[in-house]
């Protein structure tokens, strides 16, 4: 077999997570993600543009839900055992989520069983688990007696025989301008620690941690940039084009003015043209609101009070300081300077996306729509931020390179 190290991409999203493995050396054989929307934004990327999936002939090459795989496909799943070096990504999290409603019956939450399924019939030598913070507390009134998830997946691992740590991470301390943290969980087959002494179930926290700073060093990146370090190069007062969508306007580059907009625009798209920038058109007693509240330099608070608003989780962003978590919402932030909500671009920028990564879908989504499709400020929103990506998958592949 090659000396390249397999993984397979679970619950994969628009392809985050698997952009950082591509970029960190890492093989991909497949991704599953049941959203048609995000997938064809991975297919696009990573698939087509990238060739980085070493697809199977057994499984057609589209968005899929896990569970059809698990039931007719069992057979292939345990062919591939003990030959995959990696299964990475988490069932998706909303019910678990701290920004919404956090709802314990959610169907959403029995995919953490299709993905210990999953696990049980592969057997990788390593696991790299992502979830939201909330995934480490307890529903209080849980037949668990408020156990915590997270608690639950570690068991669940030991007991096929892993040793298993998960811990919190803030990704604004590896270069992602968005204090964002997450449960991060590795878990490495026991088999494969008696073959690496060396290995144990710190070595992947210990490692990204030491690594953090000769990494960002590398690609000239500081360890804390700000929400104007990323995404300064695309204002709206830079000029705008029509857009590719009739109706609406889009915007164009500035020059760059931080080494992280270097790094993300290192690679110019063959037209100019910034993809997915387009503006958000808001009326003019919005775009009021929102000049008064820059210019007052009004808090989330004094913001909601000042317009009698409901909505309560409007935040205004501040230059200079890295963002809070962004959800799947864009009308939930209003840009540092101007009066306007950020673009599916500047939502890319701050989850470290290059500017090469062109999202696919509609825009936005309303209603009942809602949780059947995945827009791409959704799918930025759910997304692992490459950047980090790319320090983990470097960590994991010298784990099993043991």
């Amino acid at each position: 077999m090659s000396n390249t190290k397999t993984y397979i991409d679970l619950f994969s999203g628009c392809g985050g997570l698997s952009l950082g493995l591509h970029n960190a050396g890492w093989q991909g054989a497949f991704a599953i993600e049941k959203s048609e929307d995000a997938f064809k934004t991975l297919e696009h990327n990573l698939i087509k543009k990238k060739n980085h999936f070493d697809w199977p002939n057994w499984l057609e090459q589209k968005h899929h839900d896990i569970n059809e795989i698990l039931e007719n496909n069992s057979h292939n799943l345990l062919d591939l055992r003990d030959k995959i070096d990696l299964v990475a990504g988490g069932p998706p999290c909303q019910g678990f989520s701290m920004a919404g409603r956090r709802i314990e019956n959610d169907s959403r939450n029995n995919l953490i069983n299709s993905y210990i399924r999953f696990i049980d019939y592969v057997r990788p030598k390593l696991i790299f688990f992502e979830n939201v913070k909330g995934f480490t507390l307890g529903f209080k009134n849980n037949e668990k007696k408020g156990k915590a998830y997270s608690k639950y997946v570690v068991e669940e691992l030991e007991n096929l025989d892993y040793t298993v740590k998960g811990q919190l991470i803030d990704f604004s301390k590896f270069g992602i301008p968005q204090k964002r943290t997450r449960f991060i969980l590795v878990g490495i087959k026991n088999e494969f620690i008696k073959e690496n002494p060396s290995l144990n179930k710190d070595s992947f926290f210990k490692g990204i941690t030491n690594d953090t700073e000769t990494f960002l060093v590398s690609k000239n990146l500081t360890i804390n940039p700000s929400l104007e370090n990323a995404i300064s190069d695309l204002l709206q007062a830079n000029g705008e084009i029509e857009s590719e969508t009739p109706n609406f306007k889009e915007g164009v580059y500035g020059e760059p003015t931080s080494n992280y907009q270097k790094y993300i625009r290192k690679y110019k798209r063959k037209n100019g043209r910034v993809d997915s920038h387009r503006f958000a058109k808001h009326t003019e007693t919005v775009k009021n609101r929102f000049q008064i509240a820059l210019d007052e330099k009004l808090t989330s608070a004094s913001y909601r009070e000042r317009f009698q608003l409901k909505k309560s989780s409007t935040k205004i962003l501040e230059a200079d300081k890295p963002t809070p978590t962004i959800t799947t919402l864009p009308d939930d932030y209003i840009h540092y300077c101007e009066p306007r909500i950020m673009t599916v671009r500047e939502y890319a920028r701050i989850q470290s996306f290059p500017d090469t990564y062109e999202f696919k879908g509609k825009y936005t989504t309303g209603g009942k729509r809602r949780t059947q499709e995945v827009p791409r400020y959704s799918q930025i929103g759910n997304a692992i931020p490459p950047l980090f990506g790319e320090q983990a998958g470097l960590v994991l592949k010298r784990m099993i390179n043991g």
